[in-house]
Order: C-alpha cells, then sequence, then structure tokens
C-alpha cells in the first residue's frame, strides 16, 4: 500500500471533511480537548521519563505549544458562541494505545513505544487538518488549520527523531511500520465520525 506523505497507510475517508464542515461545531469542541489530551500526554512524557535531559528539554516547549493550541480552538469556538462542552473519551487514541502497548521491561523499548504513539496521533491529526485547510469554505478556518498543520507536522516528526536518539533508526522504523498497520486497522473500522477529529 502507497504511503501518503505523513507515512500513514490508510489515508481519511474523502467523505469525512464534507461531513466535519456540516459538523464544525463538534469537531472544534472534539479538536479543544484533542490539544488538552495532546499537553498532558507530554506532561507525562516528562514525568515518567524526568531522568532524561534529552527528551524532557524537547517536549518542554511542546507542551506551551500544544496548550496554546487549546486557547486558540477555545477562541474559535467563543467566537461561534459554541460552548466548550464534556470532556470526551477518544475511541481512536483509546484502541491506539490499547493494541499497541507491549507488558515489557525494556526501559528504552518502552519509551520509544510511548514516543511513537504520540507520533502516530500527531500524524493523523496533522492530515485532518491539511483536508480541513484545503476544502473547508469557511476562509479564516482554512488559515487556522493550515497554520495548525504546519505546527502538528513538526511534533510528529519531534516524537521519532527523539525515539531515535535512544534506540537505533533500524529499530524504529521496524517498530513504527507495525504501528502503521495497526492504526490503519483501526481508522477502517471505525469509519467516518461527524464529531470527531480522529
Amino acid at each position: 500500500m502507497s504511503l501518503t506523505t505523513l507515512g500513514l497507510e490508510l489515508p481519511t475517508d474523502p467523505r469525512w471533511v464534507n461531513i466535519a464542515e456540516m459538523n464544525i461545531g463538534e469537531i472544534l469542541v472534539d479538536h479543544a480537548w484533542c490539544e488538552q489530551k495532546a499537553a498532558s500526554s507530554c506532561i507525562s512524557l516528562i514525568v515518567q521519563y524526568f531522568d532524561q535531559p534529552t527528551l524532557v528539554d524537547t517536549l518542554t516547549p511542546i507542551v506551551s505549544e500544544e496548550w496554546g493550541h487549546f486557547h486558540r480552538v477555545l477562541k474559535e469556538l467563543q467566537k461561534r458562541d459554541i460552548p466548550l462542552g464534556r470532556h470526551r473519551k477518544d475511541e481512536y487514541v483509546n484502541q491506539v494505545r490499547t493494541r499497541l502497548r507491549r507488558s515489557i521491561n525494556d526501559y528504552k523499548e518502552q519509551m520509544m513505544d510511548n514516543l511513537l504513539m504520540n507520533a502516530l496521533i500527531e500524524a493523523r491529526s496533522c492530515e485532518r487538518f491539511k483536508l480541513l485547510s484545503e476544502q473547508i469554505a469557511d476562509e479564516s478556518l482554512r488559515k487556522f488549520y493550515r497554520e495548525l498543520m504546519i505546527s502538528e507536522a513538526g511534533h510528529y516528526r519531534t516524537f521519532i527523531d527523539l525515539a531515535e536518539a535512544y534506540l537505533p533508526a533500524e529499530r524504529v522504523r521496524k517498530r513504527w511500520k507495525e504501528f502503521l498497520a495497526v492504526e490503519a486497522d483501526i481508522i477502517a473500522k471505525l469509519g467516518v465520525r461527524s464529531d470527531r477529529m480522529h
């Protein structure tokens, strides 16, 4: 199967962006909570791997960026008089974590898996942002999602680079391919969801 520019095996169903545009309020609410979870995930990695200065130094500014994104999405909601709404469970992220987590004692292998999970989620988010930036009618939102797309693409690459700082690139790439295959299956089975970013 050919890979997209982000390395994802399965591109988003073309119908998603049209359905998402018709439910943009729900998408923005879900997006806000996705940004909160991204910031929290980076904080968790810093707490877990406090003894790895490269990781801590690299992820600390990303926490600020992700929280800044949360604030920007919140402002988009407020412009449209849409309430933030309750925090939502993310079936996509839950399945990624459940299906790709391993019971292993190897510290660096565990770190690699945690970093690659974050890379995977960022890559899918970036792909969805790209679709929104190119296809929705609202010009200001197109610009908004283009800016976020560029940022998320950088984050996706950062997580992979961090994994390769701790383990051989060949090992990371092999595991990354396993992640991509599982993620493609998850996306296919979840189908098109009108109220979710993923």
